[in-house]
């Protein structure tokens, strides 16, 4: 007999663990039972005779979904479903010191993407004061010329400020997670690589823009000033 012979008609074995069928099958029962956040769930002992197993698989299948938001214990009340905070999450699992550098490579260009696409709700939702605040941190740069390589401080604390300016909490929730990879600009060696071609949009030059309020215009010049960053991360491709 072959090995062919002995896979036809079997059937795939299901190796999760009785914790991992069950983290699975209380997800779909909230589904099932059109929980919304607020709800409450069934207590662990009632889960754990409905389900014929042990309080201990509940309770860590439980836990597993307490992790990941989808539920939170309330006190006096009982276990709740939760709406679960997507960059909470993330943040939870983004360890730099872990991550490989081909993560983190990853999660760069996704943060340059993203700054890019978010251009319209910064130039739509932008006010005088935050106009104001972003001259008052780019004051603070030691050069705001073409050429310069800009601080990471500084980085940090412009591009920050546009995330806040958009009013959108999972943006800004995901600007912390993104914090990490400014690091890995610097620290990879990614933002000394030689480039042809040194000019870019200083962050001043964007906010000369921004106080324009022409959201087109703002989203070619947020392109412009990440230029430099897309053709060292093209070149590496190319290594």
């Amino acid at each position: 007999m072959t090995i062919e012979d002995l896979q036809t008609g079997v059937p795939i074995i299901d190796t999760r663990s009785l914790v991992d069928k069950v983290e699975f099958y209380l997800i779909d029962l909230f589904i099932r039972k059109k929980l919304n956040p607020g709800d409450l769930i069934p207590k662990e002992i009632e889960l754990a005779s409905s389900l014929r197993v042990s309080r201990t698989v509940i309770r860590e299948s439980l836990n597993r979904l307490k992790t990941m938001g989808l539920i939170e214990s309330v006190k006096h009340k009982g276990t709740i479903i939760k709406s679960p905070d997507l960059s909470e999450i993330l943040q939870k699992t983004l360890i730099p010191n872990i991550l490989d550098q081909s993560t983190l490579k990853d999660i760069f260009e996704m943060r340059l993407v993203i700054e890019v696409g978010m251009a319209d709700l910064v130039v739509q939702r932008a006010t005088k004061e935050d106009i104001n605040a972003l001259y008052e941190i780019i004051k603070d740069e030691i050069s705001p010329s073409k050429e310069t390589l800009f601080d990471i401080d500084h980085e940090v604390r412009f591009h920050g400020k546009l995330y806040e300016m958009t009013k959108n909490e999972t943006l800004r929730g995901f600007q912390k997670m993104l914090l990490p990879v400014f690091n890995y600009a610097y620290s990879s060696g990614l933002i000394n690589k030689n480039l042809a071609n040194k000019h870019f949009l200083s962050h001043k030059d964007l906010v000369d823009v921004l106080s324009k309020g022409d959201a087109e215009h703002f989203t070619q010049a947020m392109r412009m000033h990440l230029e430099n960053h897309y053709s060292r991360l093209f070149s590496m491709d190319t290594e």
